[in-house]
Order: C-alpha cells, then structure tokens, then sequence
C-alpha cells in the first residue's frame, strides 16, 4: 500500500512538472514566432496556458487525486475569420431640378456583381452592407423582353413611362438597351489568359476549387481557333500555361493549381496582359479574365495605382474581365476599378449555378464586346418636368460635357446584354417633399423647345470595340399616363427591385415602400420566367424580410 501511495505522489508531481514545461515551451515558442514574422504578418494570438497549482493532500487516496487536482483543460486556439470585405461608399442620388439641371449624363453598367453578392449574404444569413447594394446591377442582373435590334446599330432602344408604384404623384421611366445577340460561331477567334489568384486567401472551398470548376465550363465552350493562357500570381507572377487550343492541357493546367503565399496583384496583371499583347489577334478578341476574391496587398495595390495600370494597358486593345470568388476578403472597389478601367465587366461568382449563367449561359456576352464607351444622355422637358432622379449608377455618373467628349471612358456592351436604367420624374404642377426651394435665375429666361406633349429625349453615343470615334443615336419619348397596374412586366420586376434595393440601403426615398408591394409587384412581373431567375428574386425577398421591415 505504501509503495502505492508513493507512486500516486510520483505521478502527481510529475504531471506538474510536465505541465510547467508545456507552457514554456509555448511561451517560448511564441516569442520565436513574434520575433521571426514581420509586423505585416498577420499571426495567431496563442494565449498563455494558465494551470492551478496541483494540492495532493491525501496522497493515499486516488480519488482525492482526481478531485482535488484542479487543473484547466488545454483551451483550444482560436481561429476567428476577420472579415475584410470592403465597398465603396454610395451617395445616393437625389432630385433634381430641370430648370437648373435639365440633362442627366451617365455610363452604361452591365455588371451584375452586385445582385449575386447580396443574395450570397441573404442565404447565409449575414448583415448586408448597404453600400454592397448597387440597384443599378440588381436591375441588369436580369433579361427583359426586348426586341432585338433590326439596323446597323449594335443595340435597340426601349422606353416606357407608368405612374410610380411608390408614390402616386411621380412618374417612373425606364430607359433600356438590348444588345446584337452575336452567335458563338460569328465570335472571332479569341486570345485569353486567365489571370488566377493563387494566394493563400484563395485557400476556401468557395475560393480557388470553384474558382477553377468555374474555369472548366468556359473552356468546354472554346472552339479550335480559340487559345488560352494562364497566368497565377502569390507572392509572384509566373506563367503556368502557354497559349494552347489543347483543352486537355488546359484542364490540367487548372487541376494542378493550388493556393499558398502572398497577394502579388500587381505583377499578375503586368505580366497577364504581357502574355496576351504578345499573342495579339488583330480583329480578334483579345482578353485578361482575373478571377481573384480581390484581395490585392503587394505591389500595385491601391484602388488609383490599379486604375492608373489598367489605363495604360487598355490602350493595348486588351479588354479585361473580373470574376470575384469567395468571402472575407472580397475587394469590390478594387474589382469594380479594375472591370470600369480595363474596358470590361464584373461579376461576384457564389455559386456553380452563377458560374453557369457566366460562363455558359452568357458566355459570349462576358467575354465578347460589341459596343464600348457607350454614354447615355437624358435631357428633360421643362414644359412636363420639374425634377427627376436617376435611381442607381451613382458610381457611373459623368459630366455633361463628357457625353461630347470622345477620349473620355465608359461603359461596354457584350453580346446579347442589355441595360436598364430607372428615372422617377416628378410633373409640372404635382407639389411633392422632395422639391427643394431654388431661387428662379436672374439672368436666364425659361424657354420650351419642341413638341409640348414630348417628355424627355435620349441621346446615346457609342463606339465599335476597335473604334476611337463615336456614333449618335437620339430617341424621343412622350409623356403617357399610364396607371402602374397596366405597366408592362419588366418595368413592374425592375421596379420591384429598385424599391428592394432601396429599403435594404435604408434609402430616404422608400418611406412609403412596403415589403407588401415588393412581393406582389415582382409575382406581377414574374413573366414567363423560363430560368427561374425572377422566382429566386421573390424568395430571396421574403427570406429577408425581418432584415429591413
């Protein structure tokens, strides 16, 4: 029994003993760590392990050894997951007045980022940034019935005017663009290089394996003539593929890709768009697709070095594609920088399905431009316009003298896309909150040009995707009054999903914006909706009700 006993003691003191060591090997451990990274270096805080001091008092007694050594478990070693997401401040658009504003200029925005981001929050039940919502890209997210354009020019104009469903008293106009729908095999040959983020924050599921699945429905689409490249960039640049027709070296060039190291952005593009410069295909089309969660932090990494790169590399005649992946550092200025500069899109890709509709669906419409720097230019008769305000495209706002001005950049129209923008014009005559006291000019007269029963006039300038000289096309329309329930079912969808952009950015504009009528006017605009996209629309709207309501 003595012999016992000692043996308990024995045991006891040497788990103290062994304990102590732990935590000085930990301690020490830790300090090496602190010592060899660089401050930049983000690094987990392992806290110190802290241990009771060990009472054996009845050294006799094994079950007073397992009751009174009170000693802590090993706490786990936290893993949090800092969010970085970043998004560019939104200042919404407010009313304004003909008489001293009677044009509203803006680019054309085909990207669709925006929409797919937001429903990637809404189903992991997340708080949705208000300045993540961009409603000009939740209306472009989606097709609308419009014709197909029957001349010369690469796309045709709709308008249409019905009472606001918000607000009785205002008038909502939408304006749209529909793209030439250009059949793959009238596509000319195509030179792309994939520029794909390979840096340890790719390393999610939702990252770089999506990412290179994603990659694997485009190339299935590629023809014999078409080639592709791969660039991969970490903490440096470096060509993974040369330019191949080949789809199985392609495919297991994608395969063999894995994540790890640092964010080596800028030398990514310089050398991505080297690659494709040195295989130019002149009358081709020739483009960087950068598929990345944005997390740009070596190099060039600043929203204006990134802008001023992509300038200088677009007068190449290489267009740029953004595809985003993932969450937690997901960089939508840098994507939406980066897609506005290079002549190109954006679009976030959360899921296999979005890279479907990317990729597949639209594919030529992504990857292939039919019109750029394409302006759109409103002007507003006084005679029937007080005040009007562009809802959305905050972000894609131009001078007025820039519509003229043909060495100033806007937005690219693919095959088959088309855009959508959304005025609420407030008539002559209504007395509403939103006007705001203007003293008249002193040195100006009012005066009413045209047709009384003439609304407003758009204007639209644009150029071939090799053109530097621009081409005007006008279009007039006239003042209806239409009530909302006869509008057609796109302006009701499209409404819909301005006032739901509205009431999630909390919008001063959707006091009188229910979650009612957002319901019942996207199911009366639902349509015939053969992919689905609008049904989805009207569940994401009611799975997030009690986030805004």
């Amino acid at each position: 029994m003595k012999n016992i006993n000692i043996l308990f003691a024995v045991l006891a003191l040497g788990l103290f003993s062994c304990h102590k060591e732990i935590k000085n090997s930990i301690q020490q451990e830790d300090q090496q760590s602190k010592t060899a990274n660089p401050p930049e270096i983000l690094e987990e805080n392992i806290e110190d392990l802290e241990y009771n001091e060990v009472e054996v008092k009845e050294l006799y007694a094994p079950q007073a050894i397992q009751s009174d050594m009170k000693m802590k478990q090993i706490p786990s070693i936290p893993n949090p997951q800092e969010n970085r997401e970043s998004y560019k401040e939104i200042e919404e658009n407010i009313f304004k007045m003909v008489n001293s504003s009677p044009l509203s200029t803006f680019s054309i925005d085909v990207d669709k980022a925006s929409y797919s981001n937001v429903r990637r929050m809404i189903n992991n039940g997340e708080t949705i940034p208000k300045d993540a919502v961009k409603i000009e890209e939740f209306i472009n997210y989606f097709d609308y019935d419009y014709p197909q354009p029957s001349g010369e020019n690469p796309f045709s104009i709709n308008t249409e005017v019905a009472q606001s469903p918000w607000n009785k008293d205002i008038k909502l106009v939408k304006i749209g663009l529909q793209g030439k729908k250009v059949s793959l095999g009238n596509i000319p040959p195509s030179n792309l290089v994939f520029l794909i983020d390979v840096s340890g924050s790719m390393n999610a599921a939702n990252k770089l394996p999506l990412l290179k699945s994603a990659f694997k429905l485009l190339v299935n689409q590629l023809r014999d003539e078409d080639k592709i490249s791969i660039v991969t960039y970490a903490g440096a640049a470096g060509l993974a593929l040369q330019p191949t027709s080949d789809k199985n070296k392609i495919l297991e060039a994608l395969n063999n890709l894995s994540a790890g190291g640092s964010t080596a952005g800028g030398q990514g593009i310089q050398l991505a768009y080297k690659t494709a410069e040195e295989n130019f295909i002149k009358g081709g089309n020739n483009r960087v697709i950068l598929a990345t969660d944005g997390d740009f932090n070596i190099g060039a990494s600043s929203d204006r070095a990134m802008e001023d790169l992509i300038v200088e590399k677009r007068e190449s005649g290489v267009f740029l594609t953004c595809l985003g992946f993932g969450t937690g550092n997901y960089q939508d200025s840098k994507m939406e920088t980066l897609a506005d500069k290079g002549n190109g899109n954006h679009a976030y890709i959360d899921t296999m399905q979005e890279a479907q509709r990317v990729l597949g669906t639209e594919f030529g419409g992504t990857l292939y431009t039919i019109a750029k720097d394409v302006k759109i230019q409103v002007e507003f008769n006084p005679a029937k316009v007080q005040a009007y305000r562009l809802i959305g495209y905050e972000n894609r706002l131009l001078n007025d003298e820039d519509f003229n001005d043909d060495k100033k950049d806007a937005g690219e129209l693919g095959s088959g896309h088309s855009v959508t923008a959304l005025y609420e014009i407030i008539p002559v005559g209504v007395r509403s909150k939103w006007l705001k006291d203007v003293d008249d000019l002193k040195y100006s007269e009012k005066k009413v040009k045209g047709n009384s029963d003439e609304l407003l006039t758009v204007k639209f300038r644009y150029k071939k995707p090799d053109g530097d000289k621009s081409k005007l096309l006008t279009k007039v329309t006239k003042d209806e009054d239409i009530q909302f329930e006869k509008a057609s079912e796109d302006l009701k969808f499209s409404a819909a999903l301005s006032m739901f952009g509205m009431k999630i950015r909390a919008s001063e504009f959707a006091e009188d914006i229910s979650k009612k009528d957002i319901i019942k006017f996207a199911e009366e605009g639902k349509g015939s909706d053969k992919q689905g996209y609008r049904a989805e629309f009207i569940r994401l709207v009611k799975a997030s009700i009690n986030k805004f309501d």
